[in-house]
């Protein structure tokens, strides 16, 4: 892997394959899917690699509910199982330690309603999950004050699907893979401005001009701009940022330990016996890097939740937006209208556990190749009809 501050693109250098913007989680995994099946790819990153959004510690892994099944739904199923295999992949080739565990989760029913909604929830959880998992309601936790049995006074749903992944930990996979591979260029302190499709080129914050022959745009909340004008949208018309603060706190905890969560409130053990704390989700926000009085709720609500960490002191506070499409689901694909322009945005809280999936759609995109199975409502043409229609009703 070739490593540049800022460089511009030499005359006379051949187009990657596939030129990515942005090296978060998505990025990263776009191009070691993209790597491994022989393109040749250059990937930029303003800041530093595995930052912005993908900079935090919660590392949460779990599925939407199993009810109501949708494609949305299925995609993720999917891409949480496959993952199990891809991180011991991933670990194998780096030797580097993501902090994978599939410890599955806790969710505390506090009323007669939550029960019987998730007593009813049994049987669609062995048909749409199989039997590999399980789904169950308990009177109590297995472990003490994990949560607390005030919060549970109806039970609580076990299930053992879920997992925990440590975010810096795959990331550094991520890089340290790509440190071994020739067929990729990684630029660092730059970003692009300006796609143009007709030509296949696109123009990056350093003055340069980089030709591709697919471009893939995957810098999170940045990318929908992009992808709006190259759809002949509206700059801020297919999503917008939200604001999530987290806390790491040093619990002297079991890194098996379920996860636990509540309301909005996420308890994840990690290894070393951290445990992360989170999130807010904030649409409206005046710093996007600072933490303040909201998430100090949310600590408190954790520690109400799960006494075991009730005097852990926090080690590390964390803020960050994460991107949302418009349309809710993630944004993945070609854009219509814009030759050579895919689309990889808006996994928002999900990121981690689909983006190895979602770059496996888009290497097929390029290759020809068989593809997953991807819903109609990530698609960028959902997404813009569904600007169209928040626009035309006010």
């Amino acid at each position: 892997m070739g490593i540049a501050d800022s460089g511009v693109v030499h005359g006379g250098q051949a187009a990657p394959d596939l030129f990515i913007t942005g090296a978060g989680v998505a990025g990263l995994w776009l191009t070691v899917k993209a790597a491994r099946a022989g393109l040749s790819v250059m990937l930029v990153e303003r800041g530093n690699p595995g930052g912005g959004a993908s900079g935090g510690f919660l590392g949460a892994l779990m599925p939407h509910s199993p009810e109501r099944w949708n494609g949305k739904k299925d995609f993720q199923f999917r891409a949480l199982m496959d993952l199990e295999d891809e991180i011991a992949r991933l670990e194998a080739e780096t030797g580097a330690y993501c902090g994978y565990r599939r410890v599955g989760r806790l969710l505390p029913l506090s009323t007669e309603r939550a029960r019987a909604a998730a007593l009813g929830q049994i049987d669609e959880a062995r048909v749409n999950w199989g039997g590999r998992f399980n789904y169950e309601v308990n009177h109590t936790a297995e472990v003490e004050n994990w949560p607390d049995i005030l919060a549970a006074p109806r039970g609580v749903v076990h299930e053992t699907l879920s997992a925990r992944i440590s975010p810096p930990g795959l990331l550094g996979a991520l890089l340290s893979s790509l440190a071994v591979m020739p067929n990729i260029d990684l630029r660092l302190g730059t970003s692009v401005v300006d796609v143009s499709p007709d030509d296949h080129t696109a123009r990056l914050s350093d003055g340069s001009t980089v030709s591709y022959g697919h471009i893939a745009l995957a810098n999170g909340v940045d990318a929908f701009p992009l992808i709006a004008r190259a759809a002949g949208l509206p700059a801020h018309a297919l999503g917008s940022g939200v604001k999530g603060q987290a806390a790491l706190l040093d619990a002297k905890a079991s890194p098996d330990l379920p996860l636990v969560y509540d309301d909005g409130v996420y308890v994840i053990a990690h290894e070393n016996g951290h445990v992360a704390i989170g999130s807010t989700s904030e649409r409206d926000f005046d710093d996007p890097v600072s933490t303040d009085e909201s998430l100090d709720e949310i600590i408190k609500r954790a520690r109400r939740l799960c006494p075991v960490i009730k005097h852990a002191p926090v080690i590390r506070r964390w803020a960050g937006v994460r991107p949302r499409a418009i349309g809710g689901d993630p944004m993945l694909g070609p854009v219509p209208g814009a030759p050579g322009v895919l689309a990889m945005a808006g996994g928002f809280k999900i990121s981690f556990g689909i983006a190895h999936r979602m770059a496996d759609v888009l290497v097929a995109e390029i290759t020809g190749s068989e593809r997953p199975e991807t819903p109609m409502s990530f698609s960028v043409e959902y997404h813009a009809a569904k600007a169209s229609g928040k626009s035309s009703t006010g």
